[in-house]
């Protein structure tokens, strides 16, 4: 594998989707590594900032901690400490099942972030709450001896008193809605574990439950709030409304779950609020400057292509400072006209497009040659099985001939895709790259940092000058008590 080859395919392993098996994602992880850890660190690094999926930080940690060189395990030190027990306990369980170790290194900074815990009663209850089966499973699988009051919450359960979980237990024992709401008020329980508690959801409990809600449990739980009568109420409906605001600005939102929230709820202005939130928190992560064409196949049995063809549209349009033309294909191209950025406003825009005919992925470059537009940047959604005239590589060359420009290619595979465009342009030593979309919606905001920056070449070089982070000098973690 060469240099070039771990680099890029590192990258285009970030558009996996969120929920893939991390088998061959973890020997990517491992072959970059070996063959290239000076970079692996400093994406490891990058990605805990700038990355979209949260299972693939703790692949990086977990690559980080079995690395032969202590700057990058004292990086991955520092990078756990900010996880959550769940994530924690995942960076565990990569090292032991798919780096095949589990590092003395892993085990201290293991210990040290529980002690953290323990040593702070209000945050350790709270993670005994939501996270406590990743809690029980970070002490028996590292066997680390918890502190009295650990084992009293998690594996004795018998919370002392005044702690979160005897609060809890308090809540379930109610037996009028009206005093389980002001306890769920009073105590400040997350919703997950306040919703388990509670008898019955009558308004003024719902009313409680929201406003203990983060912002992206308001967004996950939209749909049932609105089966509840939630939205009926104008308090109510005004105080989800507010919190829907906040996650313009909250980490914990993934940047497209609102887009899918979204699609599942039938108020209109909730939805546009939704759709509002996905903009600007895409916007918060640069502005697309060169000018961008999608071309998206529409040839036989390729609707994912479709649907991923018009996302891509969507979470792009927002971003733009320069012009974007999205055209659809098979054996011709047309262009796809929508002046808005949501996803509803594309799905109107793509109405009538079907797949079907053959395939011909030259025919969007040779639109393009043909109406004089000038790009400096291609995202082509396809399957790569192009079987008619003209070819993609052949327009390629005529359009840099007469544009004057040769615009830099992404080729977005979706289902079972070949090489057949890959070959051709590296026969022609054309310059390309490559990611395979797998079914997963949420991870297609890993593109935008690929759109964003000036070219693939300058985000490889803001990767390799991110720093990473020093270990700060620590005494020994006393155990709590």
């Amino acid at each position: 594998m060469f240099e070039r080859d771990v680099r890029l395919g590192l990258l285009d392993s970030l558009l996996s989707p969120a929920q893939a098996q991390l088998t061959e994602l973890a020997q990517i992880h491992a072959d970059a590594l070996e063959l290239d850890g000076y970079f692996y660190a400093r994406l490891a690094c990058w990605y805990q900032k700038h990355g979209q999926v949260r299972s693939f930080r703790e692949v990086f940690v977990a690559g980080l901690f079995t690395s032969p060189l202590g700057e990058h395990r004292e990086a991955g030190w520092v990078l756990l400490q900010q996880l959550a027990p769940h994530q924690v306990a995942g960076v565990v369980r990569v090292a032991k099942q798919r780096f095949d170790k589990c590092p003395r290194s892993l085990r201290h900074a293991v210990t040290h972030y529980l002690r953290q815990r323990e040593a702070n009663p209000h945050v350790f209850d709270r993670a005994a709450l939501r996270q406590g089966k990743a809690l029980k499973e970070l002490y028996a699988g590292l066997h680390v001896a918890p502190c009295p009051r650990a084992q009293a919450v998690l594996f004795q359960r018998k919370p002392p008193q005044g702690s979160l979980s005897w609060k809890l237990k308090q809540l379930a024992r109610c037996a009028s809605p009206a005093e389980q709401a002001l306890l769920v008020m009073d105590l400040r329980l997350p919703f997950p574990v306040a919703v388990g508690a509670v008898r019955q959801l009558t308004p003024a409990v719902l009313a409680a439950l929201v406003e203990v809600m983060t912002p992206a449990e308001v967004m996950n739980h939209l749909k049932m709030l609105q089966a509840k009568g939630a939205l009926e109420h104008p308090e109510l409906r005004q105080r989800i409304e507010e919190k829907l605001a906040e996650a313009r600005t909250d980490s914990r939102v993934s940047d497209y779950r609102a887009l899918v929230a979204a699609d599942a709820i039938e108020d209109d202005e909730l939805r546009h609020q939704l759709q509002t939130v996905t903009q600007e928190r895409l916007q918060a992560q640069g502005s697309i400057t060169r000018s961008t064409a999608i071309l998206v196949d529409k040839s036989q049995s390729l609707t994912e292509a479709i649907e991923v063809g018009k996302r891509v549209a969507a979470l792009a349009a927002g971003l733009m400072k320069a012009p974007l033309h999205v055209l659809v294909f098979d054996t011709v191209a047309r262009p796809i006209v929508c002046a808005g950025s949501t996803v509803a406003e594309w799905e109107y825009a793509f109405r009538g497009v079907q797949a079907n005919g053959a395939t011909s992925i030259g025919a969007p470059l040779a639109w393009l040659r043909a109406n004089k537009v000038h790009v400096e940047q291609l995202l082509v959604v396809t399957d790569e099985e192009e079987n008619t005239a003209p070819y993609f590589a052949d327009q390629m060359e005529l359009y840099a001939r007469e544009m004057g420009v040769r615009p830099e290619v992404t080729l977005l595979k979706v289902g079972s895709a070949s090489q057949h465009i890959e070959k051709q342009l590296r026969a022609r030593q054309g310059s390309f790259e490559t990611c395979q979309f797998t079914g997963d919606y949420y991870s297609l905001p890993n593109l935008i940092p690929l759109l964003t920056r000036p070219g693939r070449l300058e985000l490889l070089m803001e990767i390799l000058s991110t720093p990473l982070p020093v270990r700060p000098d620590l005494a020994p973690a006393k155990q709590a008590c």
